[in-house]
């Protein structure tokens, strides 16, 4: 497999027309405080509608994709491949084609990509944590006496039931994308539009160019959890679960956050739960469980059995059911890279990877999300955190100088005790060994462009991300004169149950304007320069438009080479081919990501000799937050993508190279 779901960690978070913005909060709910707010259009209004993901043309999906091959090859490989390719359209291919369209004729509740999606990640062997599990860390609260732990602690906990709360009413407002939200993202298009029949809403929002996306992973949001089995992991979840997951020092709590009316639980008593957690002074356990969810899957899988031999079976559930995993860390965070290294993966003992999701808080309030990824790809949880982050800044349920409820949390909070023999203890010691031998090679670098961002590129035309992934390019090739495979994930959720399309940002447009800026750059007139900027920002933005609607052929692809192994039919050519391996091997796998709740994003590479890219083009500036292994350099990738940028910005303003 050529790991494309690793490669998934490298998330673009929204169809290609939006950016990720708060949702306005309207009818909020202030008198009991249980939801956040309450939509006048119910929540899943739009589900049934939805259009279905298409699958693209087999000759269109053959021209995009020797198009991505031709900057990464030679003429002779090129050659090759190109012949490959079309006895694949003319041959098997057609096959697999006409067999997957039957297919997905056959299966209209849901797409083409889906099954074959959830089944790549959950067969995946290797650890969670570094190869699938990303994060993005919370901005910080901006009244300053709000980052006390337990007090953002609390309120993040009271914040994220009142948003279960929501979601589960079907208050929650829909997500939707609004061309023109002067005409639809109103009471009174909405007020009409809510007694429109689901089976037909989307096509009424659509009338006012409105686009709702698919919110089916929204459910796995809470009390889920991803179960090791071997050979393929399964997602459980128990919507019965009222208990939130507590993780301090490696120990493990529950207490119940939700009472037996289906209420939030007073948040003083939360703040009381939580203070009681902080103050426990349990030594650390020698044998922390958390770090088994970081371990090898099968591996885990047959440890998970022996510790539901030994009669863990209880707990074990309770883990599972749980609402979702808080993580009280005792370290303090120094700088943006401390945090990077904290949220990405910890000490590995006080976490629990395979939840859906955990918020992580350490001592100074410094707190983020990671999430596991084979239950969705993002798009939920952001929305979560946007909304989790608006509601704990602007309606704080508890405050600095709250005092926590009088109650008995000694009774009301239980630590969870295992009983492990000798082969467990074995299993978790060799966990932490792998853990921190997997750990200890990464390095995480970050950079801020300050001369330039969104603002100065849109006045001049160009498409801001077309223009960030252009600064990879060049960059790398400064490093290291060569381009390479680079992905961008680009989300389907315009379509019921999409999940993501790739974005190939190496194109014969990037490769010609690198080669011009960093190998000749004598060669050129300022005019021909920005010429070539201008054809790359054009060709990119083809290329997420395509994307967003379904029309790569990444996904194409795979869904026929899933389907020709679960024939157990002989691998066509084209996926034997070298260069399909090579297009697979994503050196650069790059992730962008702007909100106000969030400040920054990181997971580690795709492949061993490989860079995680997380970015965020700002109105005024640029950030990157870039993780490697030892095979590559990270500093110098940054200085030379620092140095792209100049390059980009001197010649916008007029001045030639220097």
């Amino acid at each position: 497999c050529c790991y494309a779901n690793r490669s998934m960690t490298g998330q673009r978070w929204r169809p290609y027309f939006s950016r990720p913005t708060l949702t306005n909060q309207r009818n909020y709910s202030s008198k009991d405080g249980q939801y956040l707010h309450k939509s006048i259009v119910p929540t899943m209004h739009y589900q049934k509608s939805l259009p279905r993901l298409p699958i693209p043309k087999l000759d269109d999906t053959i021209r995009r994709y020797l198009a991505a091959q031709r900057p990464l090859l030679n003429d002779d490989q090129f050659s090759t491949t190109e012949k490959v390719a079309r006895d694949f359209e003319n041959g098997v291919g057609k096959q697999l084609h006409e067999e997957l369209v039957l297919q997905d004729k056959q299966n209209k509740h849901t797409s083409y990509i889906s099954a074959p999606w959830f089944d790549m990640y959950l067969s995946a062997r290797e650890s969670i944590v570094l190869n699938f599990n990303p994060f993005m860390s919370f901005n910080p609260d901006p009244k300053t006496e709000y980052n006390d732990q337990l007090v953002r602690a609390t309120n993040m906990v009271a914040s994220a039931v009142r948003f279960m709360k929501t979601l589960r009413a079907g208050h929650l407002e829909p997500e939707v994308f609004h061309l023109n939200p002067a005409k639809s993202d109103t009471d009174s298009f909405k007020k009409i539009i809510r007694w429109v029949p689901s089976s037909l809403s989307w096509y009424g929002a659509y009338l006012v160019n409105a686009y709702p996306l698919d919110m089916s992973q929204y459910f796995r949001l809470f009390n889920a959890t991803r179960i090791p089995k071997q050979g393929k992991d399964e997602l459980f979840t128990d919507a019965k679960g009222r208990h939130l997951l507590v993780m301090r020092q490696g120990h493990m709590y529950v207490f119940d956050v939700v009472d037996r009316n289906g209420n939030l639980v007073k948040p003083d008593e939360i703040q009381a739960h939580l203070k009681h957690i902080l103050s426990d002074p349990t030594p650390a356990p020698a044998h922390p469980l958390g770090l088994l969810t970081s371990e090898n899957r099968d591996t885990w899988a047959k440890l998970r059995e022996k510790l539901l031999a030994a009669g863990n079976g209880e707990v074990l559930g309770l883990v599972d059911s749980a609402l979702f995993c808080l993580c009280l860390d005792d370290e303090s965070m120094k700088d943006h890279i401390h945090v990077s290294h904290n949220m990405l993966y910890g000490d590995g003992a006080n976490r629990w990877y395979d939840k859906s999701f955990s918020i992580i808080m350490t001592k100074c309030g410094n707190s983020a999300i990671n999430f596991e990824h084979s239950w969705g790809d993002g798009v939920a949880v952001l929305r979560f955190q946007n909304e989790v982050f608006r509601d704990t800044t602007e309606n704080p349920l508890v405050h600095p100088g709250s005092q926590p409820a009088s109650v008995d949390s000694a009774s009301a909070v239980r630590r969870l005790q295992f009983s492990l023999d000798a082969e467990l203890e074995d299993g978790i010691t060799k966990a932490k060994e792998n853990f921190h031998a997997a750990v200890s090679k990464l390095t995480i670098g970050s950079m801020q462009f300050m001369k330039g961002g969104k603002e100065q590129l849109k006045k001049k035309k160009l498409s801001p991300d077309a223009i960030a992934q252009l600064a990879f390019q060049m960059g790398f090739l400064r490093q290291y004169g060569q381009t390479v495979a680079t992905y961008e994930s680009c989300s389907t959720a315009a379509f019921k149950h999409g999940r993501t399309e790739t974005i190939r940002p190496a194109t014969v447009h990037t490769k010609r304007c690198a080669q011009a800026f960093v190998q000749q750059p004598g060669k050129h007139t300022i005019d021909q320069l920005i010429g070539m900027l201008s054809e790359c920002s054009k060709y990119h933005g083809q290329l997420t438009k395509e994307a967003a609607m379904g029309q790569g052929f990444d996904r194409h692809l795979f869904a026929m080479k899933y389907l020709a192994n679960s024939k157990g039919q002989a691998l066509p050519n084209l996926y034997q081919d070298p260069a399909y391996a090579a297009i697979n091997h994503n050196i650069l796998s790059t992730s962008t990501l702007t909100s106000p709740a969030v400040s920054l994003g990181g997971f580690a590479p795709v492949v061993p000799d490989g860079f995680g890219v997380g970015y965020g083009v700002h109105d005024d500036w640029m950030g990157c937050n870039v993780s490697s292994y030892p095979e590559r350099n990270v500093h110098q990738f940054l200085q030379c993508v620092q140095k792209s940028l100049d390059d980009i910005f001197s010649v916008l303003e007029g001045k030639p190279l220097g």
